[in-house]
């Protein structure tokens, strides 16, 4: 089984940048603007000859409005499936 790798960070720090980087491709959208990246996304990837799967998660601010409570708790039961964060 490949190692779960879940991106986490406040919004628009990066998050889907570093995904696309690490699954050698365009699959996550990136704008310059927060609040872009809503949904899970989980996909293979490689990274210096090491396989893993790798998820990108939206922006987390619990306490914000109620879109961003959703997303943070999108964000919480990836964290929940993770070996490393």
């Amino acid at each position: 089984m490949k190692p779960h790798v879940v991106i986490v960070g406040r919004p628009n720090v990066g998050k889907s940048t570093l995904f696309n980087r690490f699954v050698g491709g365009q699959v996550a959208i990136v704008e310059d603007r927060p609040g872009i990246t809503r949904d899970r996304k989980t996909h293979d990837a490689n990274w210096l000859g090491r396989e893993f799967v790798v998820t990108d998660t939206g922006g987390w601010m619990p306490g914000g409005s109620e879109l961003d409570e959703k997303v943070s708790r999108q964000v919480e039961q990836a964290v929940k499936t993770a070996d490393l964060v």
